[in-house]
């Protein structure tokens, strides 16, 4: 049976076997006060009021896509200032 947490030393491992380069979200993580959540399809670290609308927190940049080997696919949102914006589980999405 599968735990109910998921804990943020998942998210840092998998970044630094498979995206090695990004330091800056390593250290996010680690300095992060959320260490661990409850399984769920989205986990939000930012505001999306508004979403790339002058003003807002959430200025989206890019995707990190990183690959769990029982998770499956986990997508770290990237703002323009580097800060993450949030992370999901495209597995824990239902239809």
């Amino acid at each position: 049976m599968q735990e109910s947490e998921f804990h943020i030393d998942q998210i840092i491992e998998l970044i630094k076997e498979q995206e090695s380069e990004r330091l800056d979200l390593i250290e996010q993580l680690e300095k992060s006060d959320r260490k661990k959540w409850i399984r769920q399809p989205y986990i939000r670290f930012v505001s999306a009021e508004r979403p790339n609308q002058p003003g807002s927190e959430w200025q989206f940049d890019e995707n990190i896509v990183l690959e769990h080997k029982t998770e499956g696919t986990i997508v770290l949102d990237i703002l323009k200032d580097g800060r993450i914006g949030g992370i999901e589980f495209v597995s824990q999405i239902k239809d």
